[in-house]
């Protein structure tokens, strides 16, 4: 395959508590080998310009994503923006096709009663990044399910 025929980068929202800006910044690190190699394009609300209106431009992003990262935490469940209006657009979306969402637990909370509970999340069995012993591993777990779940969309969308 040639550079020119490769498929467009695809976009992924990062959406979080700001409660869990460090852990957000950790996965910005791990998925800049996905970045580098055009796979992605990674935004989070941190990428909004001075003079911006802040929920214009997240809802835009919201509509705009090919993948949706939800970092679940304590705090994102408690956040009524994070859920009650970024998570519900983010499912909405996924149910009509045009989004994929995916679940990355950061610390231990209850999120398997949340509307998004079914969906499979990272890193591996659920377990809160925070509570890994490596937390590299889990980092890094959770990116390779990320660049997984990116190669199979850039696959499917060449069919």
């Amino acid at each position: 395959m040639t550079p020119t025929s490769q498929p467009a980068p695809l976009r992924l929202m990062c959406s979080y508590s700001h409660a869990d800006a460090t852990l957000r910044a950790e996965l910005d690190i791990y998925l800049a080998p996905l970045k580098r190699q055009g796979i992605i394009v990674l935004w989070y609300d941190g990428d909004i310009d001075a003079g911006d209106d802040l929920s214009t431009e997240i809802l835009k992003k919201l509509e705009e994503s090919d993948i949706i990262v939800l970092l679940v935490s304590a705090n994102f469940l408690a956040s009524d923006y994070c859920y009650g209006i970024e998570m519900k657009r983010a499912l909405e979306r996924r149910d009509e096709g045009t989004a994929r969402v995916i679940p990355v637990i950061v610390r231990k909370s209850d999120w398997h009663s949340a509307p998004f509970g079914g969906i499979k999340a990272l890193p591996k069995d659920g377990l809160a990044v925070t509570s890994w012993t490596n937390q590299d591993e889990a980092w890094t777990d959770v990116a390779m399910g990320i660049r997984h779940a990116a190669e199979a969309m850039r696959r499917d969308s060449t069919k």
